[in-house]
């Protein structure tokens, strides 16, 4: 009897990631990926600039959300897996560069130390202490990540502390942010601590007492030597060239007599599954037909644009950079968002004594700077780098990567929304990826292993 075929439509993280573990069953169905671009991979590319290969997408994996990880270590990536020089992290304030205060999220857990922090007003860090003494929410159901963290620690405190951190990962406003579909645990803490405060002290408690003696803090970050693009290298190659189709866009997706026909420039396939792991707008013009009551919903899902810019800086200029790896900047204050201090962060010697530095620009409602070309966007960018961190020299090597429409934004009421779509699918149809139950790359990776178990299962039903 022939195995059933599923048709895994887009090659990032989560469309390869589904396909390798559906090839891992104990009777596999056949499997083929089908990619729009010259090669899979998605966002986890590479640019070379001045010499050096430098990430220009997501440069590391959030080590705490274990499905990333777990799935380097399965494909035999695990022993080049390594964490980040042991660096603060600092927010850009009016008193410039500041480390944060001790605490998750950038949600002290000290009370002491913020006291002592200079970078709020005195009355900014009395009401933060409020979040203390103040009643729990009594409401269930979602609300912004603003809302939440404005009742809790004031005004200050969230936009200072808080918002550069949460909001910068998603390129988001954290008043537009649903706190349920982002980081519900920080929920969690008000809900079951009364108090976000010893919400984010008990956790740091409980990961304190997992670790074994002398270990030190856990790393919070992990990166691939090589770079990431190892690991969507590695399931492209490991699934094979036979059931990794590049350069084979698909255009529309219909029903026939039961089963699914996949439409691509020059072909058309059979199968009896489709996993979609592509953006929700472009998911919303291939079901057409198929889920029409998906349509509105996927198309309400919305997008923000973002760039990275990489700057090489000549020799001799790694010193003049602070012992960091890198800074956010609150809402509105700079033209970037972040800046990660390669160099610092990352070492290498292929750095020589350079200075390398990623700049980001683009989040919600800061679009504007991104119309720039290429050469006065790096322009921009090197000037505030420059400023802050007293580096004179121009950089010798510098390249803008843009990411259109490349951050799904979890507004208020999304895992709703996501019910819905998943609700109104047709039968043995399925959505994958980052617009959906995690933006980052380890929650692609578990969403992918939970859609692979169900195709199987509704294929064997």
């Amino acid at each position: 009897m022939t195995a059933p075929r599923v048709v895994v439509v887009g090659g990032g993280v989560a469309g390869l990631a589904t396909a390798y573990r559906l090839s891992l069953a104990s009777d596999p169905p056949e499997v083929l990926v089908l990619e729009s671009d010259g090669s899979p991979g998605g966002k986890m590319r590479s640019a070379v600039v001045g010499g050096i290969e430098l990430e220009a997408g997501p440069d590391s994996l959030l080590a705490r959300k274990p499905w990333a990880v777990e799935l380097c270590r399965e494909l035999g990536l695990g022993d080049d897996l390594v964490a980040p020089a042991p660096m603060p992290t600092h927010v850009y304030t009016g008193k410039g560069l500041l480390r944060f205060p001790s605490g998750p999220f950038g949600i002290s857990t000290d009370p002491v130390e913020l006291a002592r922090w200079p970078g709020m007003s005195y009355a900014g860090k009395v009401r933060a202490g409020g979040d203390l003494v103040l009643p729990r929410r009594r409401e269930d159901g979602d609300e912004s990540l603003g809302s939440l963290l404005r009742r809790r620690i004031g005004d200050e405190a969230a936009e200072t502390l808080v918002a550069p951190l949460l909001g910068g990962l998603f390129a988001g406003d954290i008043d537009r942010l649903s706190v349920l579909a982002t980081f519900p645990e920080i929920a969690a803490w008000e809900r079951d601590h009364g108090s976000i405060t010893r919400g984010a002290r008990a956790q740091a408690k409980a990961a304190a007492a997992h670790r074994p003696l002398r270990s030190g803090p856990a790393p919070m970050f992990l990166r691939l030597r090589g770079g990431l693009r190892r690991l969507t290298d590695t399931l492209a190659s490991t699934l094979g060239p036979e059931r990794v189709r590049v350069d084979a866009p698909v255009t529309t997706v219909t029903e026939d007599g039961g089963r699914y026909v996949v439409h691509t420039d020059g072909a058309a396939v059979l199968a009896d599954a489709v996993v979609f792991a592509t953006p929700a707008f472009v998911t919303e013009q291939l079901v057409g037909s198929l889920a029409p009551e998906a349509l509105s919903d996927l198309a309400g899902i919305p997008y923000v644009s973002t760039a990275v810019v990489l700057l090489v800086y000549p020799e001799g200029t790694a010193e003049r950079l602070p012992e960091s790896s890198g800074f956010v900047s609150p809402r509105g204050r700079l033209a970037i968002t972040a800046a990660t201090l390669v160099s610092r962060k990352w070492p290498d010697p292929a750095f020589g004594t350079r200075a390398v530095v990623r700049g980001f620009v683009g989040a919600w409602g800061m679009e504007g700077s991104l119309a720039l070309p290429d050469d006065e966007l790096t322009e921009r960018v090197d000037d505030q780098i420059a400023e802050i961190f007293d580096l004179s020299d121009r950089p010798d090597a510098a390249e803008v990567v843009r990411w259109p429409r490349a951050m799904p934004q979890y507004e208020v009421g999304h895992l709703e929304r996501v019910d819905r779509i998943e609700a109104a699918l047709a039968p043995r149809t399925f959505v994958v990826g980052h617009a959906y139950r995690g933006a980052g790359i380890p929650d692609c990776v578990r969403q992918a292993n939970e859609v692979a178990a169900r195709v199987l299962a509704a294929l064997a039903s």
